[in-house]
């Protein structure tokens, strides 16, 4: 079972990610899983808090010459605004602590910040926010790297790209081969494959940027090479449609998700959207006319491409702040303002990435086992010859 877990807090001293259930032998590079880090803190209308950052994985278990080794990883990312952290939020306190603090009682509204404070009897969401914060997402993408790399021993591979910045969109279809070399990008601008598009969605963020406004949209993400036969139809929490559309929405500021082209289906014939069945004798396999489905039918896998959307909503933290209420004074206020971005859609869909890698990890690992990753490719070879010969 391929298990993992973050922890940290925005501006505490690091952040800690750990990734239970990978078979010995898959190789990881930390370039790789850096390069991947590195993507996420770019794209037009980031922050200041980017500018301070320069996140690098720390792996300190797990991994021993390059290789997993079957035991837990476990990898370390340095917050270097924590130097500006310490004295407001320390482990121990000590006199004097409380005139230290930076608290924050102006809830944001779409943020955590009121609804976590009730939840905890925090008179302050000072806590709340760290935690609520879309810095966890780092230690994602850090596992998400692992992820991609033992699913690229399956000759699978994961990228995204950006459709949407509000209400500039671009739905062109976009070739695999468009999206690696997208993703292979030195700059990153919005990500968006389309240039033309991605002109208009720069010009949206300019615009916002200058009302003091934020903005969201939709992200894409794509997963190569997937077989049929991972996930299952016979539980609800075993359809793997379902564990997708989870850990998509678990990504902070993701309001929905859509499998495939499910808002066009929609709206559309079921003679319109349903992907037509072939079968090719020269590659001994069936194909689909299209791939509406988005690569799942069912909850399980059907051998095309798997395509997830994200539905970003705009953050929530306003350089012109809503309305809100001081948690002391009861009075009507501004909220709160801390530090931000305008645009993260090419980050979330970063974060994208990773989630769709570890969820797709783990339904391979369910589906063929193995304690080496020796062990795990024959098993796969064997299920792809079944299928071949079906």
């Amino acid at each position: 079972m391929l298990r993992f877990e973050t922890a940290g807090e925005s501006h505490g001293e690091c952040l800690v990610a750990t990734l239970t259930g990978l078979p010995a032998g898959v190789p990881v590079s930390l370039e790789a899983i850096n390069r991947d880090l590195w993507r996420r803190q770019q794209g037009f209308g980031r922050g200041g808090r980017m500018k301070i950052e320069t996140d690098k994985a720390h792996i300190v278990s797990g991994v021993r010459h390059s290789k997993t080794i079957g035991s837990p990883v476990a990898i370390l990312i340095d917050n270097a605004d924590w130097k500006n952290w310490t004295e407001a939020l320390p482990v121990e306190d000590f006199e004097g602590s409380a005139q230290k603090q930076k608290k924050l009682t102006r809830p944001r509204p779409g943020h955590a910040d009121l609804a976590g404070a009730l939840k905890y009897n925090f008179q302050d969401a000072r806590y709340v926010l760290e935690r609520a914060s879309a810095r966890e997402t780092t230690a994602r993408v850090a596992l998400g790297g692992l992820a991609k790399a033992f699913l690229g021993e399956l000759g699978i591979a994961v990228f995204s790209h950006v459709i949407a910045v509000g209400q500039e969109r671009s739905d062109r279809p976009v070739t695999w081969e468009e999206l690696v070399a997208l993703n292979n990008r030195d700059e990153v601008l919005l990500n968006c494959v389309d240039a033309e598009a991605e002109q208009r969605m720069k010009g949206v963020v300019d615009q916002i940027y200058k009302t003091g406004d934020t903005v969201g949209g939709v992200f894409e993400v794509v997963a190569h090479g997937v077989p049929p036969g991972l996930g299952s139809h016979i539980t609800w929490d075993s359809r793997l449609d379902g564990k997708l559309a989870q850990a998509i929405v678990s990504l902070q500021a993701v309001k929905g998700v859509e499998i495939g082209f499910a808002t066009e289906g929609a709206a559309s014939f079921g003679s319109k959207v349903q992907d037509t069945i072939h079968y090719s004798g020269e590659e001994h396999k069936f194909t689909r006319g299209a791939n509406r489905a988005g690569g799942l039918e069912g909850g399980i896998t059907n051998g095309e491409d798997v395509v997830v959307r994200g539905l970003l909503k705009p953050i929530s933290t306003l350089r012109r702040p809503l309305e809100s209420v001081d948690f002391e004074t009861r009075e009507a206020v501004a909220a709160a303002y801390e530090r931000s971005d305008v645009c993260v859609v090419p980050a979330a869909g970063v974060g994208g990435e990773a989630m769709v890698a570890l969820v797709l990890a783990q339904a391979a690992l369910e589906k063929f086992g193995g304690d080496s990753m020796t062990e795990t490719k024959r098993n796969y070879k064997g299920y792809l010859e079944q299928v071949k010969n079906f």
